[in-house]
């Protein structure tokens, strides 16, 4: 959350001269609502399936650069969908995350004391992030184009 994977994402799209695609957006253009108001309307296990039917159509019909939400990789067949790809982790600490997006109540699952529950979340997908990543990608510190510099410098792509 807050790492800049939309941003960054777009950028590199447009650096490589290839789509960029966000499974979120996927799911609020089909939903007709946000995120935040699928999960408090409808609950976390709906959106997760939601999440995971978005990743798998991305995933089979796109070829430019994907952004997944933070939570995607909580599902096994997500995981082993990544698998093989050059998937990036796009990495920051907590204070980096509150200069971004001062954890606000727009991110469902850090409603209640944001700094604890975000500390929480990562420590339960790093690992899960750091599994299919080919690549982890500081974000702290840096701007969106130093980030997408970096993304392609770790997997050794050429700009368009």
């Amino acid at each position: 959350m807050g790492s800049g994977k939309s941003t960054v994402g777009a950028l590199l799209a447009d650096r490589l001269g290839v789509a960029y695609r966000d499974t979120d957006a996927d799911i609020v253009a089909a939903e007709g609502r946000e995120i935040a108001d699928l999960f408090l309307d409808e609950g976390e296990p709906y959106f997760r399936e939601r999440e995971r039917a978005a990743v798998r159509a991305a995933v089979a019909g796109h070829d430019g650069v994907l952004a997944l939400g933070g939570g995607a990789i909580l599902d096994e067949g997500t995981r082993a969908l990544l698998r093989g790809l050059p998937v990036v982790y796009l990495a920051m600490d907590v204070e980096e995350a509150v200069r971004r997006v001062g954890l606000n109540a727009a991110r469902p699952l850090l409603l209640v004391n944001p700094r604890k529950q975000w500390r929480e979340l990562m420590d339960a997908r790093r690992h899960l992030y750091e599994e299919v990543a080919r690549a982890v990608v500081a974000t702290d510190d840096r701007t969106p184009e130093e980030v997408a510099e970096a993304v392609l410098d770790a997997l050794e792509l050429k700009e368009a």
